[in-house]
């Protein structure tokens, strides 16, 4: 063996007994999606339990760099090892570019009727009603970043439309703040593979917020909300439809009692501030992430987590980072840990903000701002 990288054709080849295939990123990322078979190590975990020399390592990470340096070491020390070419992303690339449109449009829809009803459609049909979120005559941006949760959302919404009882439009709007060729081809491939009909445009935020050492990924959220608005606008919505899930809505409360020391929540509708007579709607509020897993997996479908540069050009440990999103790791590991003494945790956390008693907290903030406190009035 004497090349370092093979390709994928050529893992392809091998048989699954002679090769121990493993995904060097992170927990999340691999949970997220990752080549079948794969095994999650990284760090000196790769070295200390994998003992089998004899057989083939085939290693990848995200684009191929970290991996390669990873296979160099591990010959030094004996191992059969190699890295896979283009990373999991090249994989990625040819997974849905492999699959059959017509049949993938057909199956997707068959499982949201039917084996996905109650979980996914249910709960979307039920906080657009509750939280009153959709009207007649509206005409709602569908917001799509590439990932798993916007791109049900947008599934789930086309779903509805086909047998709404009332008239409202539809636009799939897709905004490029800057990926890479590969990363778009990506979103748009998975769009084709759904029976999505998107609109891309567009933006340099990328380019904007690459050189921000503080806070880039605070920032780069905010100017992406800012072109969103501008552009639905610009088409005539008067409503944008975001994906965040139940999972996301009390990780979002939780974070702010212990890193905000405020009582706040994700609202499952906002006016704009900024655009007069729009507004934010989030109709997957009622969604639990793990339901979603389960129709991606279900369905086999792999789509992309972070498409930022960020996470493209990361090839170490100096590599940026969201601090926002470790803190969010630990609180959704906190509450899992909780969950397992007492299953209704996650529903108490939701029901929190539904139940805030003004008379028994120290003290609070009006819609204007203004702050009152208990004894006011003593």
């Amino acid at each position: 063996m004497e090349t370092l990288e093979i390709t994928i054709e050529e893992l392809a080849r091998l048989g699954a007994d002679d090769v121990i295939l493993v995904d060097l990123r992170d927990a999340v990322s691999f949970e997220y999606g990752h080549i079948p078979g794969a095994i999650n190590l990284t760090g000196e975990s790769v070295f200390e339990q994998i003992k089998a020399k004899e057989k083939t390592v085939c290693l990848y990470c995200r684009n191929g760099i970290i991996s390669l340096s990873v296979a160099e070491e591990m010959r030094e020390k004996g191992f059969r090892a190699v890295s896979l070419k283009g990373g999991y992303f090249a994989w990625l690339r040819t997974h849905i570019n492999d699959m059959d449109v017509e049949e993938s449009v057909k199956k997707i829809e068959g499982s949201l009727t039917k084996k996905f009803h109650r979980d996914l459609f249910a709960p979307f049909v039920k906080a657009i009603n509750e939280y009153n979120l959709l009207q007649e005559g509206d005409k709602v941006a569908v917001c799509i970043s590439g990932g798993k949760d916007s791109m049900l959302m947008a599934k789930l919404f086309q779903q509805l439309h086909r047998y709404s009882k009332f008239p409202f439009e539809l636009i799939f709007l897709v905004m490029d703040p800057g990926y890479s060729p590969e990363n778009r081809e990506v979103i748009e491939r998975n769009a084709k593979i759904l029976g999505i009909p998107i609109t891309v445009f567009d933006t340099n935020i990328f380019e904007n917020v690459f050189a921000i050492e503080k806070s880039p990924c605070y920032i780069c959220a905010r100017m992406r909300r800012g072109y969103l608005y501008n552009k639905a606008k610009e088409l005539g919505c008067n409503k944008i439809a975001l994906g965040h899930h139940y999972d996301d809505v009390i990780e979002t409360i939780v974070m702010g009692m212990l890193y905000g020391a405020q009582v706040q929540t994700m609202m499952p509708k906002v006016k704009s501030a900024n655009f007069e007579e729009m507004e934010l709607i989030r109709p997957m509020y009622l969604v639990r992430e793990d339901d979603i897993k389960r129709w991606r997996d279900y369905n086999h479908l792999r789509f992309i987590q972070c498409a930022c540069k960020f996470t493209d050009y990361c090839t170490s440990d100096g590599c940026k980072t969201s601090n926002t999103g470790s803190k969010r790791k630990k609180v959704k590991e906190l509450i899992a840990m909780l969950v397992k003494d007492d299953p209704q945790v996650e529903k108490n956390i939701f029901r929190s903000v539904e139940n805030v008693n003004l008379t028994t907290v120290i003290a609070y903030k009006d819609k204007d701002g203004v702050k009152h406190r208990f004894d006011d009035e003593w």
